[in-house]
């Protein structure tokens, strides 16, 4: 198999490109660096193994207390959807399980741009420049060519009576899909002035 790992002999070392040097030419610092970005590779897999499990069970331990709440009221609810807030009777502690939904648009948004291209070309002439701008920003692509779903989305606010404008904007409505979701877990502290600060596990920001 392709991504299995290749087994390297005794008194070998394997460099980028995959061909095995013999230990006794490669210098000490290069050891030395290759065993110190090891430990910590093999360290951060390992936190990152648990912070998993602990995602993970806590999760389940949300879903779970959310069904047990349900059932005292005599409802069936389903525990993996929605976002929730649970605090401590104290108040010091609070845990949010947030489900963020990952949206794209199918064909029919290019619909809506035909649409929105001919209300442009019909108000040419007494259109304001800042609703144009948005328009062409709106739509413009990213890096990876991806389209901004929340500038698209901006779109729906303005007040535009036109029926052109409010068919296209239809069309975007029925053109948005749900692709995936992705679930987060933050847990926050109250602080002494009585905000809440969020126990940080994100490695970067401690």
């Amino acid at each position: 198999m392709e991504n299995a790992e290749k087994i390297i002999p005794d008194g070998y070392m394997q460099d980028s490109q995959g061909r095995l040097v013999p230990e006794s030419t490669v210098s000490d610092i290069d050891k030395a660096r290759d065993e110190l970005v090891g430990e910590i590779v093999n360290g951060a897999k390992k936190l990152s193994d648990t912070l998993g499990q602990f995602k993970a069970g806590v999760m389940g331990d949300i879903a779970a207390f959310i069904e047990l709440s349900a059932e005292r009221f005599g409802v069936k609810v389903g525990g993996s959807k929605g976002n929730v807030s649970l605090t401590s009777f104290d108040g010091r502690y609070k845990v949010q399980r947030a489900i963020n939904d990952h949206l794209v648009f199918d064909e029919r948004l290019l619909v809506a741009k035909e649409l929105i291209d001919g209300c442009i070309h019909a108000w040419s002439e007494g259109s304001r420049d800042e609703i144009k701008a948005l328009i062409n920003d709106a739509f413009q692509v990213d890096r990876a060519g991806r389209i901004n779903t929340n500038r698209i989305l901006s779109l729906r606010r303005l007040d535009i009576k036109d029926e052109q404008w409010q068919q296209a904007m239809r069309a975007i409505g029925e053109s948005l899909q749900v692709a995936g979701s992705k679930a987060y877990v933050r847990i926050y502290e109250r602080q002494a002035d009585g905000s809440y600060k969020q126990v940080n596990l994100d490695l970067a920001a401690l």
